[in-house]
């Protein structure tokens, strides 16, 4: 293979250390008892956080089946039992099998080569997770294991894309963008059917899985026509995600569960395997993640209890690495991060391009013998995101500690709002936003609240639920899923209100409850002040109300004389329509036209009375939207405008708005920075 490393002959089966461990595993598998105990399966380097399910293909889905029928049929529970409540008849019986398959899938790896060159002998990819090949399927109704590598072949071309101009990065960047933006919309969607269809289960919903195997099924991933070395269009350094098939949907990495991508040798122009990425979450024990450096773990050698029990082995993925090494291709680095209050309870995040320096064959802690892979991350980089998540988490514990210098305010909404809203500006001395007073909700002229005294709300006591009178009032269904995020875009939301009997706590009360995480003002060169969140926002998530003082259009020509700054809610850009378009899918899909609104015909003064949301920049490729809402009152011609996230948003990135066209006088946009 003309490796420069002084490898071991690792084409013979190595002999296991008699560890206390090794031990314990050799009686299980040798001895015939009746307690049950499972043979350790080998895995790849996987993640037990995303670990996946088998689920059934259905036929090509329109709109309407997908919103009746979006969860998939898992295995049933009787699947899922533990071979240990097995009948004593067939134990002994499933442990043979157990036992014969083990030591048939080590023969078929240490032997694979040798067999390759016999043309009536198909041998099984080592790292294919099979026992036997899996034939390609043409009939998309036969069932099929999700993520079938037959199925769905991945290119083998590798490609480098360089020297992109600055529309190139901006198109490239609008696909990823969009494409994330679809697989949010289906994923919320998905939760929400599944939880129509088993409340109070428990069941966690597998809304990422639907949304992945749509995508798929409609050719809607990224580069699956090629496999990109090095940077993905589109993707920026500190991107983060909520699930693996999330990289899998956008090119990322293709492994919906192991640790090193890679081109197979099957697959590759010169007959070696090449690996492009690797994610990096502390899965082995020997890892050792300083930033910058990593000493990374080969995959391979684990039983399913994440323990390390064999000697790891120069092939698959661990191949590809030192591949790799020696030509000099860079390699992409995602890591995964426990993170409180997420959807998977772990992120990823992509903290850009390594070099692999080194890689020898070493003892590890366990006494069994592993690949360790020495990666450097290489230089002009932005800020790794992970090394941005840690920063943003010392912030919130204490910001004096993390920044000694540039806090004016620790709290500009002086207590009103959930959270503390932060003032920070290390550039000048600017105190502008300290001047103004803060509110938290718009103030509204008194005759908007005179048709309130006619009002009609639900009857639901512990919550609303579907079918009631709130629930039609949106079109019968409710805007938001049962984690308070936005399932798509409509001209108008009405949430339970005054006159509705249900708690504080019911789903359809989300906007009305105030900012959700903790902001910081900041003063920046390129927009004069922005605003930016020390916590992860999803997307779909509620962020804030724009608040100001409202104005009828006589009062706002009276102030616009005097030279004021006025917002205009009817300008703000329709981004909501891009929120749950689900059209790039299904066809038929109709842009959601109930409730309806008038055109708005009122301003909203900020000049002197504002909240946290006026700070934020105008941008034409907004990370937030604006949601009209109305819970307080029933004029439809004065609705509240409250700011949803349109993609996730990682820590101490900043918000930005679309407010629309240019006033037609003066060319400028309606902003108060």
């Amino acid at each position: 293979m003309g490796s420069l490393v002084p490898f071991q002959d690792l084409n013979l089966s190595p002999e296991v250390p008699q560890t206390a461990a090794s031990s314990t595993v050799t009686a299980a598998s040798s001895t015939a008892s009746t307690s049950g105990l499972l043979i350790p399966k080998i895995e790849p380097k996987q993640e037990p956080i995303d670990e996946l399910r088998p689920i059934q293909q259905e036929p090509s889905q329109g709109y309407a089946d997908f919103a009746s029928n979006s969860a998939h049929d898992f295995l049933n529970n009787s699947q899922l039992s533990p071979l240990s409540q097995s009948s004593p008849s067939n134990v002994d019986q499933e442990k043979l099998y157990s036992e014969f398959f083990r030591i048939s899938e080590l023969f078929r790896s240490a032997f694979a080569k040798s067999l390759e060159k016999y043309g009536d002998i198909q041998v099984v990819d080592p790292d294919s997770r099979a026992i036997v090949p899996v034939p390609e399927q043409e009939d998309d109704r036969a069932f099929s294991v999700a993520f079938s590598r037959r199925r769905f072949q991945r290119s083998g071309e590798l490609v480098r894309v360089t020297n992109l101009g600055i529309e190139d990065m901006r198109h490239f960047r609008g696909d990823v963008r969009r494409a994330r933006r679809l697989y949010d919309s289906l994923r919320i969607l998905a939760t929400v059917e599944e939880e129509k269809r088993s409340p109070g289960t428990g069941r966690r919903a597998r809304g990422d899985l639907r949304a992945a195997a749509v995508m798929r099924d409609r050719g809607l991933w990224l580069h699956r026509d090629k496999r990109i070395v090095g940077s993905i269009p589109g993707l920026e350094v500190g991107d983060l995600f909520f699930f693996r098939m999330e990289l899998c949907v956008l090119g990322i990495h293709g492994q919906p569960q192991a640790g090193i991508d890679y081109v197979t040798a099957s697959h590759s122009s010169n007959g070696e395997p090449i690996a492009t990425s690797i994610i990096v979450s502390g899965g082995y024990e020997d890892d050792q993640d300083a930033g910058d450096l990593l000493i990374y773990t080969g995959h391979g050698g684990q039983d399913k209890f994440s323990r390390q029990c064999m000697h790891q082995k120069l092939e698959g993925g661990n191949l590809a690495l030192e591949r790799s090494m020696q030509y000099g291709i860079e390699i992409r680095v995602i890591r995964g991060i426990r993170y409180e209050n997420s959807v998977s309870s772990k992120v990823y995040v992509y903290d850009g391009l390594y070099r692999i320096l080194d890689c020898w064959f070493d003892v590890g802690k366990s006494g069994f013998g592993v690949f360790k892979y020495k990666l450097l991350r290489m230089e002009g980089q932005l800020e790794m995101g992970s090394a941005v998540l840690k920063f943003a988490e010392t912030l919130r514990r204490g910001p004096f500690q993390a920044r000694p210098v540039g806090y004016l305010s620790l709290d500009i909404s002086t207590n009103k709002e959930n959270f503390p809203v932060l003032l920070y500006n290390d550039l000048d001395s600017n105190h502008d936003p300290l001047y103004y007073e803060y509110i938290v909700r718009t103030v509204f002229p008194p005759f908007v609240f005179s048709q309130a005294s006619n009002g009609a709300g639900c009857t639901c006591v512990s919550g609303c639920t579907e079918g009631c009178f709130c629930a039609m009032k949106n079109g019968g269904e409710f805007a938001y899923d049962y984690n308070g995020l936005l399932v798509r875009g409509k001209p108008v939301v009405f949430e339970c209100g005054t006159f509705c009997q249900c708690p504080l706590t019911c789903r359809n009360r989300v906007a009305q409850r105030g900012l959700r995480n903790r902001m910081e003002v900041f003063r920046s060169r390129e927009t004069g002040w922005g605003v930016r969140s020390l916590d992860l926002i999803q997307a779909g998530a509620f962020i804030c109300e724009y608040a100001g003082v409202v104005l009828t259009r006589e009062q706002a020509e009276v102030f616009s004389m005097d030279g004021d700054t006025l917002i205009y809610p009817g300008r703000f850009s329709g981004r909501w329509t891009e929120w749950g378009d689900l059209s790039q899918v299904f066809p038929e899909y109709v842009r959601p036209s109930y409730p309806s609104i008038p055109p708005l015909d009122f301003a909203m003064d900020v000049s002197r009375m504002r909240n946290v949301a006026c700070y934020m920049s105008h941008s034409s490729t907004p990370n937030v939207l604006v949601q009209f809402v109305l819970y307080d009152h029933n004029n439809l011609m004065f609705p509240h405008l409250m700011l949803f996230a349109i993609e996730t948003i990682p820590p101490l990135r900043e918000l930005s708005l679309d407010y629309g066209v240019a006033d037609e006088g003066t060319g400028k946009l309606f902003i108060c920075n």
